[in-house]
């Protein structure tokens, strides 16, 4: 038998096993038996640690959530999943057996890959009730080791079409993991646009922001996650108030966690009126007094925005309780006065990009 039928013998055999693939009932494998002839291929990742999602099924998958899901359960190595071009909808979750995921855009930048969803705290659930903040995430993330570069993530709930949606918290990632690295990311949302939680109250979760850009209006980065921001522009949407135009921070680090949010050369800008948005307030979940949030933000760029007295009470918690600082700041908005707590040079020299990221195994991710 020659060479060439051979060859033509295994396409039409791997072909066959490509059918009956499909028609096996793996959800993924559903899911590309219903996009047509062009997309009907195995959901299974292509060797060698890697996959390709294309909406216009040119790729392995169509779907991110998809290749999420056909990625080997406790994978102890680094897996890319590349996204082509386009807007991608729907909720993607990276499950906690799901590590070492790198979710790479593969376009010029990162305004050309969007993952979004719209769903808001109190839009219906199916099944009745409402999402509530966590599961409004357009992307949640519980798979430690955790990358994404070059794509943007939004969660595009539209407050003005749902004046019947009194909860509008609207998430466009949820983190809940360790060691994990955004870099040439877009953030974009309103209330709530980013949250770095962790496991549990009392357990650090580490993330790594470079070059990263994050708009929102109130609370818009917020959570109890230990994340380290690097040169990254933190914008703040206009919300029509001559006054308040949101809050920027929203920390709830544990008492017993020594890191919370910092920023480190990054510049925080808005077209919002002058000295009408906060830097941030406390949150303390469910009134837990051992919240005590942590924002630092030293050798950054603030705008006009940002008002002499830039730090808020969170109903009856007192802002001055908090773990609140800045450093080496410059800016219209960069004011000393005594309601903006300054770090010494001995206490900046110990809350560093490198100290934030360390923990107990020394992480250090090109910082």
């Amino acid at each position: 038998m020659d060479r060439r039928t051979l060859i033509r013998l295994a396409a039409t055999s791997g072909a066959a096993i490509a059918a009956g693939s499909v028609a096996g009932g793996h959800p993924a494998q559903a899911r590309l038996a219903q996009v047509g002839p062009a997309q009907a291929r195995p959901a299974q990742a292509r060797p060698g640690l890697r996959s390709t999602v294309a909406a216009d099924g040119s790729g392995d998958f169509t779907t991110i959530q998809a290749a999420v899901d056909a990625v080997p359960a406790g994978n102890a190595t680094r897996f890319t999943i590349d996204v082509a071009p386009g807007t991608y909808h729907g909720q993607v979750i990276i499950p906690a057996d799901r590590p070492n995921i790198l979710l790479r855009g593969r376009g010029r930048r990162p305004e050309q890959v969007v993952i979004t969803d719209d769903r808001a705290n109190g839009t219906p659930r199916p099944e009745g009730g409402t999402w509530g903040t966590s599961g409004s995430a357009s992307v949640t993330v519980d798979g430690a080791g955790f990358a994404a570069r070059n794509l943007t993530f939004s969660n595009s709930f539209d407050e003005a079409a749902h004046p019947e949606i009194t909860g509008r918290q609207a998430v466009a990632v949820l983190t809940r993991a360790d060691r994990l690295e955004f870099d040439n990311v877009r953030f974009l949302g309103n209330q709530d646009t980013l949250y770095l939680n962790s496991p549990a109250a009392d357990v650090p979760a580490r993330i790594y922001l470079r070059s990263c850009y994050v708009e929102g209006d109130v609370d818009f980065i917020f959570g109890r996650g230990t994340a380290a921001f690097d040169r990254c522009r933190i914008h703040s949407l206009d919300r029509g108030s001559a006054t308040n135009n949101g809050y920027v921070t929203a920390p709830s680090t544990s008492v017993t966690n020594p890191y919370g949010l910092l920023f480190a050369g990054c510049a925080f800008t808005s077209d919002a009126p002058p000295a009408s948005v906060y830097l941030g307030r406390p949150w303390h979940p469910s009134q837990d007094p051992n919240a005590i949030g942590q924002t630092v933000i030293r050798d950054s760029w603030l705008g006009a925005h940002i008002g002499a007295t830039p730090w808020s009470d969170f109903g009856t918690w007192p802002w001055r309780d908090a773990r609140f600082a800045e450093y080496h700041n410059r800016g219209p908005g960069a004011l000393v006065t005594p309601d903006r707590p300054q770090l010494t040079r001995a206490e900046a020299a110990g809350l560093t990009i490198a100290a934030f990221l360390a923990g107990t195994d020394g992480w250090s991710p090109n910082c």
